[in-house]
């Protein structure tokens, strides 16, 4: 059983986040699921991200880390969209990190160090004409990681969706939302 923080995406706490962390759930693994938001959920993507702007992104980012600070070290990092951003910085930096999901995102390794760390399995999941994950350099950035990393993989879904693995959004597609949770169980069955 792999412990898991998965950080939700920019329009907040969702059902949909909450129904992905309870998938995890049912696999055995225990999940926690952090409100970077103090509450607030956002009907749109664009409101989402207005609110992230207005808060501050290093605020944002900053209550993620802490929310892992009550954790212990031997944890897997995840998250959608915005919620990339804690959990991969936590993944590249934290002593004892377990692991990384990486979802509708990925930042260049060098935001966070000079290398992904050695024996940190990655996986980064994004739609191959999301134009927020293909278009704004996100999908080149987990390109380089995955091709200068051991133990890291890309999974392209067909589709143009942002978000898509979110149940309780519009922007969600079913059966990628599907194969995306089970490659993410069996990933996390894997470090058992």
């Amino acid at each position: 059983m792999a412990e898991v923080v998965l950080f939700h995406h920019a329009q907040g706490l969702t059902p949909g986040v909450e129904a992905f962390a309870a998938e995890l759930r049912r696999a055995g693994h225990t999940v926690h699921v952090p409100d970077l938001y103090e509450g607030h959920t956002f009907e749109t993507l664009e409101q989402g991200i207005g609110h992230a702007s207005r808060t501050g992104f290093g605020t944002v980012m900053e209550r993620g880390i802490a929310a892992a600070r009550a954790l212990g070290e031997d944890v897997v990092y995840a998250g959608f969209s915005l919620g990339v951003m804690p959990a991969q910085r936590l993944a590249q930096t934290r002593p004892g990190a377990r692991g990384a999901l990486l979802v509708d995102a990925c930042m260049p390794v060098s935001e966070f160090g000079e290398a992904w760390p050695a024996g940190v399995p990655v996986q980064v999941h994004g739609m191959d004409g999301d134009p927020f994950f293909a278009d704004e350099g996100d999908l080149d950035a987990a390109r380089e990681l995955t091709a200068a990393t051991d133990g890291a993989e890309l999974f392209l879904y067909p589709g143009k969706n942002h978000l898509f693995a979110d149940s309780s959004l519009s922007s969600y597609d079913r059966s990628a939302a599907e194969l995306l949770t089970g490659r993410a169980i069996a990933f996390l069955n894997g470090l058992r």
